[in-house]
């Protein structure tokens, strides 16, 4: 594991490189990933670099852009079965060998982990160009939560085999990076996520907007920000809820976003707003106008909604987990929790819900860490750690190169 650093010198003098980076998602699909990875696309090309986008097609008019220092590349794809918006795509090889050959990239960078990246993986080490991946999403978690429990153990032998084929493995957290070197991952390193402050901003609260919730002058606003799904763990958060509201009975509920259990909860808890997929301005309101933020969650990578709802000013809750542990610190700009302690998320919730000079003081403490957690240095990392593989050379071992080089040309 190692947690990168670099220098000004290093970024001065740094080379402009040709980079093919690889996504089976990408905007306007609303996902944490895709929202990153626009992020760390513009940072390259702000510093310089030329980016080759490799995607599926999201639609079919979907057509491939040619702009300044971005050139899109499109794949074919299926839809992703109860993930509706996402696309998984489909295997490559051929294609990429070809393009990559006629244009040979200085570096891929893969990621996603699908049937495309897969491939993407194998014709860059058949051509000998150096590749490295990110590791965002805990499929292999996400199983159970799916009916299909008993593929956890086969994915997370793919994940860790198709990671270690690659020269360096990005991941957003200390944490994560411990936990994936323990199941045999190698070459992790940690660049970490950032968050838009002037997006974000406690300056965007409305409280025209809070009318439309129903919530009082004075009245609470509890928020919850992601996909409506099993694997964000909403039961959780709708019991912590109830407790509040014995408490506060003039507390609402928000849901921010959409997916599979937007029917159920809109027929068993018929007073929460589930106010859809929010974008932009108006997701950075919405944020903005709440009291209180849950994210009981056990399944990210990351979560960059808890640094959004930091940067908006919002006391955050979650568990002592992934950005959580990494940026709050309990009862001094948020709230965590031992993570699966569900009956000490729901205590603390009930707690924040009936403080309101507290909660005030964590979300303007929240606002203050959040402004020191910025896009650019972490875009700075990226390209730096991305122009470090460039120079090494392909820095794949013997053995994961000539795997590679054989899964080709079978």
């Amino acid at each position: 594991m190692r947690t990168l650093d670099f220098t000004t010198e290093e970024l001065c003098q740094s080379p402009r490189l040709r980079v093919a980076l690889v996504t089976e998602t990408w905007p306007p699909e609303v996902n944490g990933v895709a929202m990153t990875l626009r992020r760390m696309v513009d940072g390259l090309i702000g510093r310089g670099h030329s980016v080759q986008l490799v995607r599926p097609r999201q639609t079919p008019a979907d057509i491939a852009l040619s702009t300044h220092g971005l050139q899109e590349l499109l794949s074919r794809g299926l839809r992703l079965p109860r993930y509706d918006g996402l696309k998984l795509g489909l295997p490559a090889r051929t294609r990429l060998l070809r393009e990559w050959s006629r244009q040979r990239p200085d570096l891929v960078h893969v990621a996603t982990e699908g049937p495309l990246g897969w491939t993407a993986v194998t014709a860059a080490n058949k051509l000998r160009v150096p590749v490295t991946s990110d590791f965002h999403t805990n499929f292999d978690h996400y199983s159970a939560h799916y009916g299909v429990g008993w593929l956890r153990q086969p994915v997370a032998a793919y994940l860790r085999r198709f990671h270690n084929r690659t020269a360096a493995t990005y991941v957003p957290t200390s944490a994560l990076a411990r936990d994936l070197a323990t199941q045999g991952y190698e070459r992790i390193e940690v660049i970490s996520r950032g968050v838009d402050t002037t997006l974000y901003s406690p300056a965007r609260r409305s409280e025209a907007l809070r009318r439309e919730w129903g919530v009082a002058v004075d009245g609470l606003a509890v928020i919850c920000v992601g996909r409506v799904a099993p694997e964000k763990n909403l039961g959780l958060a709708l019991r912590a809820f109830a407790a509040i509201r014995q408490q506060r009975p003039d507390a609402r509920m928000i849901l921010v976003g959409d997916g599979p259990l937007r029917d159920s909860i809109a027929r068993e808890h018929p007073d929460v707003v589930l106010a859809g997929m929010r974008h932009g301005e108006e997701l950075a309101a919405h944020y903005a106008s709440a009291d209180l933020f849950l994210f009981p969650s056990l399944t990210e990578t990351f979560g960059n909604v808890t640094l959004e709802a930091m940067a908006s000013g919002v006391c955050p809750l979650a568990y002592d987990y992934a950005a959580a542990a990494e940026v709050i610190q309990d009862l001094g700009n948020g709230a965590v929790v031992r993570c699966g302690d569900e009956e000490g998320f729901i205590e603390r919730a009930v707690q924040l819900a009936a403080a309101d000079a507290l909660r005030t003081s964590l979300g303007r403490h929240a606002r203050e860490t959040a402004r020191g957690i910025d896009w650019e240095q972490v875009n700075d990392a990226f390209a730096a750690a991305l122009v470090r593989v460039w120079r090494q050379g392909s820095g794949v071992p013997e053995k994961a190169a000539t795997i590679g080089a054989q899964e080709a040309s079978s």
